[in-house]
């Protein structure tokens, strides 16, 4: 015999849950992630998001419930907060990959320039790198291996950064992000 939470619930279900996750509750917490993810998945997928950025945005949105769980208005229509939060996760996704070429209407690219930096810059470009690898160097280990397998090129598939490190899927954007802000600090001049 099933139970309520069990059953799909209605709207009072639905609020019921959200109060007990504000409250705390880890059962409740899952319940709501086990009846709104394949909605969120399903707003990555209308936007077309590379498997990497979808996990980025499943984990923002879910994220941002949890900023925000005990303010929003209408508990029972969190499902419908979701969507429209996915959906913006999903256009800041976008527009951060977006590349704009402004060019001539009526202009052909026939020949490509290729640009050579000026010794100096060169120079600068190896200093800067260089100051990154040391800064690298302090990271744990697992961070730096995420990291590497990040920025490879092509990028590695976030399952495979999963089975490496033994990372869930929806938490490899996070680490990175702790990563990236431990960094930052490394790289803070003295």
């Amino acid at each position: 015999m099933t139970t309520m939470l069990e059953q799909d619930l209605d709207a009072s279900g639905v609020a019921e849950l959200m109060r007990r996750a504000a409250d705390g509750d880890h059962r409740a917490w899952e319940r709501l992630v086990d009846k709104f993810a394949r909605l969120i998945w399903s707003i990555t997928v209308e936007f077309k998001l590379v498997e990497s950025d979808a996990a980025d945005v499943a984990q923002t949105t879910w994220l941002r419930l949890l900023e925000h769980i005990d303010r929003i208005e209408h508990p029972e229509r969190v499902g419908s907060w979701l969507a429209a939060t996915a959906r913006n996760e999903c256009l800041r996704t976008l527009a951060m990959r977006k590349r704009v070429v402004l060019s001539h209407d009526d202009a052909e690219f026939t020949s490509i320039v290729a640009y050579e930096p000026e010794i100096d810059e060169r120079l600068l470009a190896d200093e800067s790198a260089q100051v990154v690898r040391e800064a690298l160097a302090h990271l744990p280990r697992r961070w730096q291996r995420l990291l590497e397998m990040l920025m490879a090129d092509p990028p590695v598939s976030y399952t495979k950064i999963s089975d490496e490190l033994g990372l869930p899927v929806g938490s490899i954007g996070p680490t990175r992000g702790r990563c990236l802000a431990q960094l930052r600090v490394l790289l803070q001049p003295s």
